[in-house]
């Protein structure tokens, strides 16, 4: 698992179109909350798989990140509006406290 972030990071640092955006801003408020919806929905999704707890957690936050690493990905085309890392830090934090908030409310 952390080869395979490990690998992600480097693929997507080398990127030529890059972002130019701020730290604040009503789109990092969509990616906050569209990250943790998607964290809380795919850690139920794993619980009525039958999966443990962890692996329940685990598969909610990849499965955020999942669409938040591909909707960068699809920003760096040469069309896009650039990678984005501030995009990507609060889809972090926002699938951090999906996963968070459904492990509260288990």
């Amino acid at each position: 698992m952390r080869a395979l972030i490990l690998c992600a990071v480097l693929l997507c640092s080398g990127c030529a179109h890059v972002a130019q955006d701020r730290w604040t801003g009503k789109d990092k408020a969509e990616h906050f909350f569209s990250s943790a919806v998607l964290a809380a929905a795919g850690s139920e999704i794993s619980r009525h798989q039958h999966q443990e707890r962890g692996q329940n957690l685990r598969f909610g936050f990849i499965f955020s990140l999942s669409f938040g690493a591909g909707k960068e990905l699809y920003d760096s085309r040469p069309a896009g509006s650039g990678w984005s890392w501030k995009d990507l830090s609060w889809d972090v934090a926002g699938a951090a406290s999906g996963i968070a908030l459904w492990n509260l409310s288990q």
